[in-house]
């Protein structure tokens, strides 16, 4: 069986036609995942030639099967200006402005991310309390929000309860180049977690004003790119951390997570009453678990009741963006492609947030 360390060294000698550098090295080979003889990874391209790229595809599979790999799954894609910047060793638009500026985290302020004339769409999710899903809704928007060929980046603002990393199966650190910090991308996403600077899920024994430090930090220290929508995955409830966004992100839109019983979604208008008093718009309610379809019989079993969404929207004079079943992605059992929590497009679930997507879309963009 492949280790990750014998994929890389088998990947290291390919090198980029323009300058001879290895693409392993220029980080322009990554997301490697290896599960018994299942292999994935990701590609990210400077040339733009199609016959480049197939011959590309194809010698990695070619090295990849002689040396064990039974399913061999590649995402490729075009470098972005920021990616191509970084591997040419060519400074981008936005860190030519910050060198001009007191150092690049005075730049990157500058960039005004957090301005309402930003153009970004932010979107923060939350719940009243833990286990409903609300981590899975925001990674799988988050895709399908992607998939809809928008430039997505995620926080994962759950400081104590940080679980998007493993959620979305990355297994690599954010790299940090000229003082700035560049966050890693999976499915498209840009990710950035608390859980990358932890060193073997410790617990996180901080107080509110150094919990506020580390989100200012993923806004300013963080050189996110071209966004057109910044999700942030919030800790259940109204504490500290849920107040710091609210009054960083005055024009931050929500989504609250609910599952169908009547308790959870009594919990969950505490987090929607918190936004409507700090002014943020709620786009609606999610209701996860909504219910249990039996793969043979096709029959639906409401397991957890009927109605707490409901009962929830109709308090927060909102509507449903959409119910979830009761279920687990089957990514981990037949797909070289890792990623414990995100449903694969032709799924049941993954049609039902590429419909919410949708939804969000128009709700945000029509507006």
């Amino acid at each position: 069986m492949l280790s990750r360390e014998q994929v890389q060294e088998l990947l290291l000698r390919l090198g980029d036609p323009a300058s001879g550098k290895s693409l392993l090295e220029m980080q322009l080979i990554r997301d490697i995942v290896v599960k018994e003889d299942k292999v994935s990874l990701s590609v990210i391209t400077l040339d733009t030639r199609d016959d480049y790229k197939q011959a590309l595809e194809a010698e990695i599979r070619k090295r990849l099967t002689e040396a064990g790999a039974g399913d061999i799954h590649i995402r490729m894609r075009e470098a972005n200006e920021h990616e191509r910047a970084r591997a040419t060793g060519e400074d981008s638009p936005e860190i030519q402005e910050a060198k001009l500026t007191k150092g690049h985290a005075a730049g990157l302020e500058k960039n005004e991310l957090l301005s309402p004339d930003s153009g970004v769409h932010f979107i923060a999710v939350a719940s009243g309390k833990g286990g409903v899903g609300k981590s899975t809704v925001t990674v799988n928007l988050a895709a399908a929000l992607a998939r809809q060929g928008k430039k997505v980046g995620l926080i994962d603002a759950d400081i104590y309860g940080f679980s998007v990393p493993d959620m979305m199966g990355i297994e690599e650190g954010p790299e940090v180049v000229d003082g700035v910090i560049v966050p890693v991308e999976r499915f498209g996403v840009k990710v950035m977690s608390m859980g990358f600077f932890i060193r073997e899920n410790n617990p996180v024994i901080w107080r509110g004003p150094m919990l506020g430090k580390m989100l200012h930090q993923f806004f300013d220290d963080v050189d996110w790119g071209d966004l057109d929508y910044l999700l942030l995955d919030l800790p259940p409830g109204t504490g500290d951390v849920a107040l710091d966004v609210h009054q960083m992100l005055p024009q931050s839109k929500e989504i609250i997570v609910t599952t169908p019983h009547a308790t959870a979604a009594f919990v969950a208008a505490r987090a929607g009453a918190m936004a409507l008093q700090t002014n943020h718009e709620i786009l609606g309610v999610v209701e996860n678990m909504a219910y249990y379809q039996c793969s043979s019989c096709d029959k639906r079993d409401y397991v957890f009741g009927r109605g707490g969404g409901g009962q929830l929207a109709e308090t927060l004079h909102t509507e449903i963006l959409a119910q979830l079943p009761l279920g687990a992605p089957d990514n981990h059992i037949s797909e070289a492609d890792f990623s414990p929590s995100v449903y694969k497009t032709e799924s049941e679930s993954g049609k039902i947030y590429n419909e919410l997507a949708q939804n969000v879309i128009k709700k945000c963009e029509i507006n």
